[in-house]
């Protein structure tokens, strides 16, 4: 099995084709070396320690050439148009509608493939070239089975000769009494006498027999005529050739330079598109409250490991401040693996950085949303190890991503109860702890409603800080009444 036939595939991108079947990638493999893919079908003998990429001439070892699942994921919504019929879909779709509607009959004489069945029988009993066939003189004595190719030449061997003779001389076998003039040799049947009615009906199949030569012999001359318009029309197209293919390569040469600029311009429309989506959910208060949709497809991803993680879009500690963003594990990673969410926290480059204060050693808080009038939020914090590369000033995009890799049960996704996931969607809170908040506080803003404006909550967290003050306040003067009073009831 090679790649997948379609009849667009010279207009799709060429990283979707194959460059040693030219067809569009089935199951892909990537070369690490290089990077270059092709179809896992297409590779050389598995049991050879190395290979060679075909694009580049790259030896490695075999085993560093890997499945590219994600490449793959991303091939299924390829539009693809059949190249049987008028189908068109989505690559994942494709081989279900072949399965079903074209069972690829292919004749075993010739190789030839086809879309139906009847073509298929048409096929082998009018056209097909290298099926053998009987000769239409068997009845006559010719019982060898020729070659239809080799058809032309079997009618002027010996054997095809003498059968046709044979049965002239059967029809002329009727005219014992009379002779007729005939090339053909003639023949008489003692025990036979015919009358005048069968000699005309035989007469009347000679002529009909001198009428289809004659047919034949203007067809012969009319062929023959179109045969010299056809050379003259020939030799008009080969002066044409040299100027038309000079014209194709600079037609080519231009689509090349299209293709260059699309692919350069879808590359910045999605750079744009991917901008104007974090700037449409940004902070700038060291908050962010992360929103999930599709959260059963994407637990489906992580354990099938198509894609194990997810990021948060950007959010920042102000306009001056800390780049920073969320990278969620939902079936867990290393050790937590199918157990636990791992949850992270990740530094990235800004344009700020020269001028903020590195290692990061501020605590992250996230809380994993109650969607019930309960609110038994999940919540959990760290404080980063000022040591680890996590936490420096970031050299590329992002940093090396370091929080909690347990950092709760993985729920039910799949129990409409479960009170973290609620619509298929569910909602995590991260928050940069910039005051050092206590335990207790830190509970008490998780379940301020988030639609407040943020000036709002911050207000109410200070006013909880001031009561829980004054409450300790009070508590400490008790606790000095009630030792005082003791000291007094204790005899002198």
């Amino acid at each position: 099995m090679v790649g997948i036939d379609g009849r667009n595939k010279n207009v799709l991108d060429s990283k979707y084709i194959c460059p040693v079947c030219a067809l569009i990638l089935r199951d892909p493999v990537q070369f690490i070396a290089c990077g270059h893919r092709q179809c896992q079908t297409c590779l050389p003998n598995k049991h050879q320690r190395e290979t060679t990429c075909l694009q580049c001439q790259t030896k490695m070892l075999r085993t560093e050439v890997f499945l590219d699942r994600g490449f793959q994921n991303e091939m299924k919504t390829l539009l693809i148009v059949c190249s049987w019929c008028q189908w068109d879909g989505i690559l994942y779709n494709y081989q279900k509608h072949l399965d079903e509607s074209h069972p690829n009959l292919t004749c075993e004489y010739c190789g030839e493939q086809f879309s139906s069945t009847n073509k298929f029988n048409e096929h082998k009993v009018s056209t097909c070239q290298k099926i053998s066939v009987e000769c239409l003189m068997k009845d006559f004595g010719c019982n060898e089975r020729i070659i239809r190719a080799n058809m032309k030449e079997h009618y002027m061997t010996e054997q095809h000769q003498k059968s046709v003779s044979k049965c002239i001389r059967q029809f002329l076998s009727h005219d014992s009494d009379r002779r007729i003039d005939t090339d053909c040799p003639q023949t008489t049947t003692e025990s036979y006498n015919p009358d005048t009615s069968q000699f005309e009906a035989l007469h009347g199949i000679l002529n009909i027999f001198a009428g289809g030569i004659k047919a034949l012999g203007n067809d012969g001359q009319r062929l023959n005529n179109q045969s010299l318009q056809a050379q003259v029309t020939l030799q008009t197209l080969e002066e044409k050739l040299p100027g038309l293919k000079l014209s194709m390569e600079e037609s080519n040469g231009f689509l090349q330079g299209v293709n260059c600029n699309l692919d350069i311009l879808k590359q910045d429309f999605t750079s744009l598109q991917e901008k104007v989506n974090d700037l449409q959910c940004v902070s700038y208060d060291g908050t962010f409250i992360w929103k999930i949709t599709n959260v059963k497809e994407k637990m489906m991803d992580a354990q099938s490991e198509r894609q194990t993680s997810i990021y948060s879009p950007p959010f920042y500690s102000s306009s001056n401040g800390y780049k920073m963003r969320a990278r969620l594990y939902l079936n867990g990673d290393g050790n937590a693996r199918g157990t636990h969410m791992s949850l992270f926290f990740v530094l990235m480059r800004s344009l700020n950085d020269q001028i903020l204060k590195f290692p990061f050693n501020y605590k992250v808080t996230f809380c994993l949303y109650d969607q019930t009038p309960a609110q038994r939020h999940i919540i959990d914090s760290f404080r980063p190890d000022i040591k680890s590369s996590s936490f420096q000033r970031p050299r590329t995009d992002m940093n090396i991503a370091s929080g909690i890799p347990k950092f709760c049960p993985l729920p039910p996704f799949g129990d409409d109860k479960n009170p973290y996931v609620r619509d298929d969607t569910m909602f995590i809170k991260i928050m940069v702890n910039f005051g050092e908040m206590s335990k207790a506080l830190l509970r008490y803003a998780f379940s301020l409603n988030p639609s407040l404006p943020m000036h709002v909550q911050q207000a109410k967290i200070r006013g909880e800080m001031a009561r829980m003050v004054i409450d300790q306040h009070h508590e400490l003067n008790e606790q000095e009444d009630i030792e005082l009073g003791i000291e007094e009831n204790l005899p002198q």
